[in-house]
């Protein structure tokens, strides 16, 4: 089995690079996201796919190159409500009644999406009370902590598990994406900075860095394309193994590569005009959505041997 893209992916995977090299550089992701992004990508169908007659694999190879631009948003929520709510959604996935609840970008959201223990609500994003975060982890990824949540409705034609299967697959996708970026930016300054006359990619400690910071985004790409197919057709393999491993190497590769960089960036690494901050930030908010580390590497050693 091989996972190389089909002629009509990677015609997919241009189309949305070019789309986020042109609507979505530093710049414009600096100022964060509105209903203007959310309709921008909306118009490239970007949200649209699985309803177009695309399969989950497609969708993954588009998510990476959101994830590769960094572009701010409930981008994931966009994709699962697609056609089933009306304007901006936002969510968050809650299998224990009462559990504090986070909500992001609830500002410019028409609707939040709860996931349960068994079933999807809907919650006017307006009937949620809240404090927002005056210093949120990112500060592209307003947070409002929940203070009063409606029960909403039960959202016709939404299923919660196949939400949060595709979910972990998408967010992955997009780690997977980050965690390129990462390698691309790190190595391009690494060629350009020079120390003692010589470019500081030349040295040892750096190539080791880039290395390793490479294998890691390989590795995590191949489990996220492994987990989509599985998703498309779970008679391929273990289904929720698959997933949780893709979701737990992606979100390593994105937060070690984003560290990686910011380390290969030396000083200018901390600063705030180096976009290598953005991607370290966006790593650890992703890590905790759709799965957190330590909830999917106790799922994939379920289903080894002797795993309780």
């Amino acid at each position: 089995m091989h996972f190389d893209l089909t002629d009509d992916q990677e015609a997919l995977r241009d189309g949305i690079r070019a789309v986020c090299q042109g609507r979505f550089p530093s710049e414009r992701v600096r100022e964060g996201f509105d209903r203007e992004t959310f309709d921008a990508l909306g118009e490239t169908g970007v949200f649209s796919l699985i309803a177009d007659g695309f399969s989950w694999a497609d969708a993954s190879i588009a998510f990476e190159e959101l994830g590769r631009a960094v572009v701010p948003g409930p981008l994931v929520w966009g994709v699962l409500a697609h056609g089933l709510v009306d304007g901006v959604p936002t969510g968050l996935d809650r299998p224990a009644p009462g559990a504090p609840a986070m909500v992001e970008h609830l500002a410019a959201a028409g609707a939040v999406l709860v996931l349960d223990a068994d079933a999807v609500r809907v919650v006017p994003a307006d009937a949620v009370a809240g404090v927002a975060l005056d210093w949120p982890l990112d500060p592209l990824t307003p947070v409002t902590r929940v203070t009063d949540l409606p029960t909403g409705e039960v959202l016709a034609g939404a299923d919660v598990t196949r939400w949060r299967r595709a979910g972990a697959v998408l967010t992955a996708a997009f780690q997977v994406g980050m965690a390129h970026a990462c390698v691309e930016q790190a190595t391009a300054y690494a060629l350009d900075r020079r120390q003692f006359d010589r470019p500081v990619g030349s040295f040892q400690a750096i190539k080791h860095l880039l290395a390793d910071a490479l294998v890691r985004a390989e590795v995590a790409r191949t489990a996220v394309h492994a987990a989509a197919v599985t998703l498309d057709d779970p008679e391929v393999g273990d289904l929720d193994r698959a997933i949780s491993g893709a979701k737990l190497l992606a979100g390593e590769a994105a937060l070690k590569n984003a560290k990686a960089s910011v380390q290969v960036h030396g000083g200018m690494g901390f600063t705030w005009e180096v976009d290598a901050h953005l991607y370290l930030k966006r790593a650890w908010v992703t890590n905790t959505a759709f799965g957190a580390p330590d909830a999917c590497a106790d799922r994939v050693a379920a289903t080894l041997p002797g795993g309780a």
